[in-house]
C-alpha cells in the first residue's frame, strides 16, 4: 500500500518589531499563536517568544555582526527542512523583515522548494527609535528624504554617497553602526560634515532597558566607548532628542 506524500507546510516571514510586545501587529501575533515552529533571530525579545503557541518548537537562528553566527545558507536550509515536514513555520525577525533582514535570500530558498509563504511586516527599529526621542524621520523644511544604512557590510558601507550625507539637514538611520562609528565620523568629516552635527544612538529601542546617547559627530566614537552600549543600537545622523535639540537651538541663538 503506497503512502500519501507529506504535503509541505507554509512559511510566514514575520516582523517582531523593535522589542516591546505591545508593538506587535495583530497579524504577527496570530501567526505566532498558530505556529508549529518558530525560527527566530537573537534580537527577538523573550517576551515576544512567550506569545508563541506553547506547543511550538523554538529554534534560535541568531546572527551577530562581526561575531560567530549561523550561516545564511544554514538558516535557509533550516527553514526549508522544517516546512517540508508539513509544519506551519514562522521565521521571526526583529524589526521589519524587509529592512536589512536578508528576506530575499530566504524567500528564494522557500520558493525554490515549492513552499507557500507570506510576509507580515513589523515596525522597524528606525520608526520606534525616533518615536522615543520625540522626532520624525522627515520634517518639512529640514529633510524630504531619509537614508537607511547598515554598518554591518563594511564593503558596501564604504560606497555610500558620503558627500551628500555630510550636507546640513541630512538625516540617516544607521543600523548596526556602533562598531563603525569612527569610520562614519571620518568619512563625513572628510567630505565636509560639520563636527557639531547632532548624532543620537538609541540602544534597545522600546524596551525597558532602553538607553539614549545624545552626542555630536565630533564626539561620537569617544562617547560611544564611554557609554559601553552592549545591546542592539541604531545611530541617527542629524537628529537629537527633542529636549537636546531645543537646547542646541537656544545655544546657537545666544552665540549669534
Amino acid at each position: 500500500m503506497s503512502r500519501t506524500p507529506l504535503q509541505p507546510g507554509t512559511v510566514a516571514f514575520v516582523g517582531a518589531g523593535p522589542g516591546d510586545p505591545d508593538l506587535l501587529t495583530v497579524k504577527a501575533l496570530r501567526a505566532l499563536q498558530q505556529a508549529d515552529v518558530v525560527i527566530h533571530d537573537r534580537l527577538v525579545a523573550r517576551d515576544i517568544l512567550d506569545l508563541a503557541n506553547p506547543a511550538a518548537q523554538l529554534l534560535n537562528a541568531g546572527k551577530e555582526g562581526f561575531g560567530p553566527s549561523m550561516s545564511q545558507d544554514d538558516i535557509n536550509a533550516l527553514i526549508v527542512a522544517q516546512a517540508l515536514t508539513g509544519a506551519r513555520v514562522v521565521r521571526l525577525k526583529g524589526g521589519d523583515p524587509t529592512v536589512f533582514g536578508r528576506l530575499d535570500e530566504e524567500l528564494d530558498a522557500v520558493t525554490a522548494a515549492g513552499i507557500d509563504w507570506h510576509v507580515v511586516p513589523g515596525i522597524t527599529a528606525a520608526s520606534a527609535s525616533v518615536a522615543t526621542i520625540g522626532q520624525s524621520l522627515t520634517k518639512r523644511g529640514r529633510n524630504a528624504a531619509v537614508r537607511f544604512l547598515t554598518g554591518h557590510d563594511m564593503k558596501g558601507f564604504a560606497d555610500h554617497d558620503w558627500r551628500t550625507l555630510a550636507r546640513p539637514g541630512e538625516v540617516a538611520a544607521i543600523y548596526m553602526g556602533k562598531k563603525s562609528a569612527r569610520f562614519i565620523q571620518g568619512r563625513l568629516i572628510m567630505h565636509g560634515g560639520d563636527r557639531a552635527t547632532p548624532v543620537t544612538v538609541i540602544e534597545n529601542a522600546s524596551r525597558p532597558d532602553q538607553r539614549v546617547l545624545s552626542t555630536t559627530l565630533e564626539r561620537l566614537p569617544a562617547d560611544l566607548a564611554e557609554a559601553n552600549l552592549t545591546g542592539p543600537a541604531l545611530t541617527f545622523l542629524g537628529l537629537a532628542p527633542r529636549a537636546a535639540e531645543a537646547a542646541l537651538v537656544h545655544s546657537k541663538q545666544e552665540l549669534a
